[in-house]
């Protein structure tokens, strides 16, 4: 279990996939990217969809995500996303009265027990005192990190040379 604190943008595309009885039919998916930017978000998932979608597809919008944080699974049959609502209970040393303040993380998982389970892995290993406020299924498909453009190598030339 790893977890990530990132910009995260909520994207949906629009297109046409090949169901088990061979027909086309129009579907709308749910991915989060991570990204600065909207328009770094509606690149990420231009290139991360391009590999999997061999026909066309539109970006049909993109929305901020408000994730303290996403938990992401080691194991292979985790692959369900669930919204979480923690609430982390401090105590106030002036009125010495429990506070409680919200935070909402996006957990990896095959069930709701494996989701708790996982939390509880990342958050145990803190000592922040947190109930699970909440915790439902998304429709999120997947979850792409950003990933860094390579460097050139030192041998490859550009493309375009100031002086010529």
């Amino acid at each position: 279990m790893r977890s990530r604190t990132s910009n995260w943008f909520e994207t949906t595309i629009r297109y046409d996939k090949t169901m088990e009885d061979g027909m086309q039919k129009k579907v709308s998916e749910l991915y989060v990217v991570d990204a600065l930017s909207f328009g770094e978000a509606e690149e990420a998932i231009t290139r991360e969809m391009s590999a999997y979608i061999s026909g066309e597809f539109d970006v049909k919008n993109i929305n901020p995500a408000a994730y303290g944080e996403v938990f992401f699974s080691d194991n292979a049959n985790d692959d369900r996303w669930y919204k979480t609502k923690l609430q982390f209970i401090t105590i106030d040393e002036k009125t010495e009265k429990e506070k409680r303040s919200s935070v909402s993380y996006l957990v990896q998982a095959a069930t709701i027990n494996a989701a708790i389970k996982n939390i509880d892995e990342v958050m145990g290993g803190t000592m922040i005192d947190y109930v699970i406020a909440n915790i439902c299924e998304t429709r999120i498909m997947d979850v792409f990190e950003h990933r860094a453009a390579t460097k050139p190598e030192a041998n490859d030339k550009p493309e375009y040379e100031e002086g010529q």
